[in-house]
């Protein structure tokens, strides 16, 4: 059966890129029948992704079926995955994400977590000699992963290794990295034909804090008045997304890439206390900048209290 290669939903770049990354090594190194496929629409950047380097957008899936051989990447959170998740066949998971546990395999498999800013650096590493074996637009596709996570090197997530392996990577295609960033960070701050609610579900995770659900979003953007310009609309979103969405409130971040700080959207005093007591910041309105906050796994995650 083929296997089937796929990331977190609400897929961000690493997520869209990572599993078309891995199912070419499978297919074409290891000559293993493999598919990458999504668990939801690509962002906007993982769209231009897709379009810059003429790539066929993976067929999206709703859940697997029973037995279903899988390779999970980018994640291994069981409620970022299909509900079905734990009797598919999972044989393999990449990631660079704490461990959070909840999945169950069918015997032994590989799973390599290693502390690196994006899953196509460690693909990269597992490919040994075999990524030089890799066609242009799978070496752009790597690159284009690491440079997302990494914000172009300005997240405190990046590696001294996923520089060295995106910059080896642009030299083989002959790319400028300040040029081709910044084509990445245009296509992903324009949001203009996204509703609100899409926006608050694109890149967001769900967290529990001491018995309180989250949602935690983050939009990173070379233009946050694009998005802040909405605030009221997407205020006013976050309660009907929450309660669809099963959880007690929605965060959203906005990233300002250019100038590595956030703004938190404050809708409530829940939010506010968030605000206080995650990042000792007093928020007198309905949002407050928090700066140098720019990364969901590293700053904003693990500092989440109520």
């Amino acid at each position: 059966m083929t296997i089937q290669v796929f990331g977190h939903k609400s897929p961000d770049t690493d997520s869209t890129g990572s599993p078309i990354l891995w199912a070419w090594y499978l297919n074409e190194v290891k000559g293993t029948p493999a598919e990458a496929v999504l668990l939801g629409e690509p962002n906007t950047e993982a769209a231009f992704l897709l379009q810059r380097w003429d790539l066929p957008k993976p067929a999206i899936i709703a859940d697997v079926a029973d037995d279903a051989p899988v390779v999970i990447v980018d994640t291994n959170n069981p409620a970022e995955l299909p509900a079905n998740i734990n009797n598919a066949d999972i044989q393999g998971i990449i990631d660079h994400h704490k461990l959070v546990g909840g999945l169950e395999t069918k015997g032994p498999i590989d799973i390599t977590i290693r502390p690196l800013a994006c899953t196509a650096t460690i693909m990269h590493d597992l490919m040994g000699e075999d990524a030089a074996r890799m066609p242009d637009w799978a070496k752009a596709t790597a690159l284009t992963c690491i440079l997302s996570d990494t914000l172009e090197f300005r997240s405190p997530t990046t590696t001294p290794h996923d520089k060295a392996v995106a910059e080896a990577l642009a030299a083989d295609l002959g790319l400028s990295i300040p040029e081709y960033a910044a084509e990445m960070f245009a296509a992903k701050s324009d949001v203009s034909s996204f509703s609100d609610a899409e926006l608050l579900r694109m890149d967001s995770k769900e967290y529990e804090v001491d018995g309180t659900k989250f949602r935690v979003s983050v939009l990173e953007t070379t233009s946050p008045a694009t998005v802040l310009d909405r605030k009221a609309s997407l205020i006013e979103t976050m309660t009907t997304v929450a309660a669809e969405d099963g959880v007690d409130q929605v965060l959203l971040f906005v990233v300002d890439i250019l100038n590595e700080e956030s703004t938190l959207l404050v809708p409530n005093d829940l939010v506010k206390t968030v605000a206080a007591k995650s990042f000792d910041a007093a928020a007198t309105g309905d949002s407050v900048v928090l700066p140098g906050v720019v990364s969901r796994k590293k700053q904003i995650i693990p500092n989440l209290k109520v």
